[in-house]
């Protein structure tokens, strides 16, 4: 898939409707945002407004709520958003505010997410000034439990291929693989409506849920009929309904996918559990494997940096804001080969080389936004304002932090300084730009 640049709505856009599960009458306004921004939710209806990331470590199922997705950050709630998600997903944007006055998303009134979608279009969606981050499947993924199966391999694409087994005369087995894009979504995912069986009805209403539900805001499917006046939308509505709510769920590892994932009689717990496997599993940008959200060893920057020894100068990340800024650590031992002739009985670390470990951390944060970073390099284009203020001898931890200035395409500049114990020892403005790798 060809890179892009990530995507906002151009101006507001608002829904009004009722919590399926809860009953109560919301309204959703969503609104741009700028680049880095990311999918937040807004709860307008509490104090100080607190907002909740689309994030994986936010992510909860919960068996006494209901068939829905939660998110929770800081013990706010969203409920039932994967529609929402699906739809920002689906239709390719990045960037978006969206205040609720309620805990559960209203729904869009036919249990589809088309009219989320066409809320969303309505906008308009443009482009924004940094590059997409895609969340790449890099190796094979699969994750099981009691007869749900959902896997991940690597694809150029997001291909999505789910199967639905219901013993049920008017549903039985269902498959359906699609390639998702904008216009793919829109008009053969978007409009699947979600089902549920007339017998289990009672069971959901007895256990205090779907208080706002009504037959337009879902297929009901009885014994031998459906019970709804309109017809199905697709003969395999069901199944494509499932695809839905699944890309819906992917998004909550916070941006759009690269891969193609297997579904087989999975719902939203096979599916929020499936998120937070990948996230443990994959380098997702920005992380590594098992360890904080935002911080890299030195087998992760490697994933990332072309640099090997000698000449690879940055030894662990602790911070990174896409496209803001970031925060490295370099060691310097006095095994460094530099040091041999640098000076020999006063060893003393060279300027440019403090310089250069500056710029790899900064070649991180820039590398990190693209989708593939082993195929690209960065190259300087300019310093500008360098100083060196204290010497950096054995012994010392260099302390880098760099904050992104200016982006315009692939060129960057960037503010960089170099601490030892607090004290500013370094600075400079460093101008640079993305190219790619040349293939031998």
């Amino acid at each position: 898939m060809k890179g892009r640049m990530q995507r906002t709505i151009a101006g507001p856009a608002q829904i009004e409707g009722v919590g399926l599960h809860t009953g109560e009458k919301g309204i959703m306004k969503f609104l741009p945002a700028p680049a880095g921004h990311g999918v937040r939710f807004v709860r307008v209806d509490l104090p100080g407004s607190p907002e909740v990331q689309v994030r994986p470590e936010n992510a909860h199922f919960d068996p006494g709520a209901g068939r829905r997705t939660i998110l929770q950050q800081d013990g706010v709630q969203i409920h039932t958003m994967e529609h929402v998600l699906s739809a920002v997903a689906g239709i390719g944007i990045d960037n978006l505010r969206i205040e609720v006055s309620s805990m559960e998303v209203p729904e869009g009134h036919d249990g589809s997410a088309a009219p989320i979608a066409r809320a969303l279009m309505s906008a308009g969606v443009v482009d924004q000034d940094k590059p997409v981050r895609h969340l790449k499947v890099t190796k094979p993924v699969s994750w099981s439990h009691k007869g749900v199966e959902l896997s991940a391999v690597p694809y150029r694409g997001c291909k999505l291929t789910f199967t639905i087994e219901y013993d049920h005369p008017l549903i039985g087995v269902q498959e359906l693989s699609v390639d998702v894009t904008p216009e793919v979504y829109l008009e053969q995912i978007a409009p699947a409506r979600t089902f549920v069986l007339e017998r289990d009805l009672e069971v959901l209403r007895e256990a205090g849920w779907i208080k706002g539900g009504r037959l337009e805001s879902a297929i009901v499917v009885g014994a031998d009929r459906v019970l709804n006046e309109e017809p199905l939308r697709f003969p395999d509505e069901f199944v494509r309904h499932k695809i839905l709510d699944l890309l819906g769920d992917l998004f909550i590892l916070g941006g759009p996918l690269l891969g193609h994932v297997t579904a087989k009689r999975s719902g939203h717990h096979g599916h929020v559990e499936f998120v937070k496997h990948l996230k443990e599993t994959l380098p997702l940008p920005g992380r590594r494997p098992g360890g904080p959200p935002d911080e890299w060893d030195i087998t992760s920057i490697m994933d990332i940096l072309p640099h090997r020894y000698p000449f690879l100068l940055v030894d662990r990340i602790t911070s990174l804001e896409e496209g803001q800024s970031i925060e490295g650590y370099k060691n310097v031992t006095i095994n460094e080969p530099f040091f041999q002739g640098h000076f020999p009985g006063q060893p003393v670390m060279p300027g440019v080389l403090i310089i250069e470990a500056m710029a790899q951390c900064g070649g991180l944060l820039m590398l990190n936004s693209v989708d593939d970073p082993n195929d690209k390099l960065m190259f300087f284009m300019g310093i500008d304002g360098a100083r060196f203020r204290v010497p950096v001898t054995p012994g010392d931890q260099l302390r880098f932090k760099l904050t992104l200035l200016k982006l315009r395409g692939r060129t960057s500049k960037m503010r960089g300084e170099a601490y030892v114990d607090g004290q500013l020892v370094a600075e400079a403005e460093l101008m640079a730009s993305i190219v790619d790798r040349r293939q031998s």
